[in-house]
């Protein structure tokens, strides 16, 4: 650019001496001289962008192989979960078929009947000796029941303070979440408030589209939150009614107890005390044939649960595969579109260069014409032309005096078609111009798709922690149940051992009576 300034300056002070005519010419080759140093620089502004626009691009591509593998991953780890949960079901499924096996039934009420009828031939008496000591062993376990009914008692408040706590911390945590929500749909809004909304409408439908989704899911894990608070709440008074029940059974244990003491003074009232707490027992064993298909009752809604939350996963997952296909899809579409701009603007470019090559070339035969005091001696199009050879010195000066009006013409036709072909280029800068500005375009539309990646992984995260919290909930549920069931196997065994011990004192009776 500096080398091409002072080749002007010399040619204006060696042009000093013409005519006006020249002077015109002159300063319009200049002008044309430096426009195309302009547009040399423009093109290597282009071509930096270009370049620019390209490594992007890359970024972009790797960061969508990046979120794919994730969300690959991520499928594969709902799976074996989703095996781990059928597992555990099987096995819940067992345990229950096994409670159904261990209760007492009618049937199972009349075999023992019928044992204690066949040992009512044996040594009654010795059985009847042995009825104290028995005594004894019932108050000591009596005594051992009491000790480990405070000790369950007390770890039973403890878990309950601890699911409270626990309550409590995970509301916090979704007081945290949807705050944070928000805020993030405020900055969001705040961000996209200077944007056109005619250009940006699709974008603002999908966003909200995705708002409304996020709100729904939202909605649905509080519901399930509240359902799991109610089953904790279905648990509590599980255990209560069962401490109720051993607090009832050792009750009748202990007047039983007091029964067999008092057992020779009043046979037949105690007779009549037997067969009351018989009807007490079948009452009892009623009571646990409820709670056992209550149980297969929660079973059920456990599996009901399973079942709501495969079909809930499936339907997010289709619904990231189908976001993450659309992204690619309008990614490569965005790809093959640049790089379509970047081969017409290279093509573009090479056009330009060859015609301002032409034209140096042409500026620099005139110039070197007009120093000379020479006219021109031929005729310069843009497509090329022949050169016409001039007379020599020989011819005179009054012929070189008659050529040179002609000569000046030539030149101003010559001028005026370079004069044609710079607005042309000028046509085709602005053109450039455009299409660069169609590229910033593009350029701030592939921000926004990485923005909305960013949005698909921030909600695989979220789906990830809520899957986390849900298992959670789960595995605590299903210890509460194991702690139920073996509440209700400890009950039964009671309940069995106080029936064997009626059935004892129902011999004596017989015995005392004969």
């Amino acid at each position: 650019m500096e080398a091409s300034m002072g080749r002007s300056a010399a040619m204006l002070g060696l042009s000093a001496s013409l005519g006006g005519p020249e002077m015109e010419l002159q300063k319009m080759l200049i002008d044309e001289r430096m426009k195309s140093e302009s547009h040399r620089t423009n093109y290597q502004t282009l071509k930096a962008e270009h370049t620019s626009l390209q490594d992007e691009f890359t970024r972009a591509q790797n960061e969508l192989r990046r979120l794919l593998s994730e969300r690959q991953t991520q499928q594969e780890r709902q799976q074996l979960l989703l095996a781990e949960l059928r597992g555990e079901l099987l096995d819940k499924t067992r345990e229950l078929e096994d409670l159904r096996l261990q209760i007492m039934t009618p049937q199972r009420l009349e075999l023992l009947r019928a044992q204690v009828q066949q040992e009512m031939e044996g040594p009654i008496r010795e059985r009847f000796d042995k009825l104290e000591e028995e005594a004894e062993r019932y108050r000591s376990d009596y005594n051992k029941m009491r000790y480990d009914f405070t000790l369950l008692k007390s770890q039973f408040d403890h878990q309950r303070e601890e699911h409270f706590r626990t309550l409590e911390e995970r509301r916090i945590v979704y007081e945290a979440e949807i705050c944070r929500l928000e805020k993030d749909r405020e900055d969001l809004v705040a961000q996209y408030q200077g944007v056109d909304p005619l250009c940006d409408s699709k974008r603002v439908e999908s966003l909200l589209r995705e708002k409304a989704q996020l709100l729904t899911r939202l909605k649905g894990l509080e519901t399930e939150v509240m359902e799991l608070r109610a089953q904790r709440e279905n648990s509590g008074q599980q255990a209560e009614n069962v401490q109720r029940i051993q607090i009832r059974q050792i009750s009748e244990a202990q007047a039983t107890i007091k029964a067999l003491e008092a057992e020779r003074q009043s046979v037949r009232l105690q007779l009549e005390r037997v067969e009351t707490e018989l009807k007490s027992t079948l009452e009892q064993n009623s009571d646990l044939t409820a709670k056992l298909h209550k149980a297969e009752r929660e079973v059920n809604s456990l599996n009901c649960q399973i079942d709501n939350l495969k079909h809930s996963h499936k339907l997010e997952l289709a619904t990231v595969k189908l976001k993450c296909a659309r992204s690619k899809a309008e990614v490569e579409r965005d790809r093959e579109a640049l790089q379509a701009q970047i081969d017409g603007l290279q093509s573009d470019v090479e056009v330009l260069k060859a015609s301002v090559e032409r034209h140096k070339e042409v500026l620099v035969e005139k110039e070197r014409q007009i120093g000379a005091g020479e006219p021109p001696c031929y005729i310069g199009t843009a497509e090329g032309a022949t050169r016409h050879h001039c007379p020599g010195p020989n011819g005179g000066m009054g012929r070189a005096n008659k050529e040179r009006p002609t000569g000046r013409r030539v030149c101003q036709r010559e001028l005026q078609s370079l004069r044609s072909k710079l607005h042309l280029q000028i046509s085709q800068l602005d053109e450039l111009e455009r299409q660069k500005a169609e590229v910033a375009e593009l350029k701030r539309q592939n921000h926004d798709l990485s923005v909305q990646l960013g949005t698909l992984s921030h909600t695989e995260s979220v789906l990830t922690e809520t899957n986390q919290r849900l298992r959670e909930t789960l595995e605590k549920t299903r210890e509460e149940l194991r702690a139920s069931h073996a509440d209700a196997e400890k009950s039964q065994h009671q309940s069995e051992r106080y029936n064997y011990m009626l059935q004892c004192n129902n011999i004596t009776i017989h015995v005392l009576l004969l």
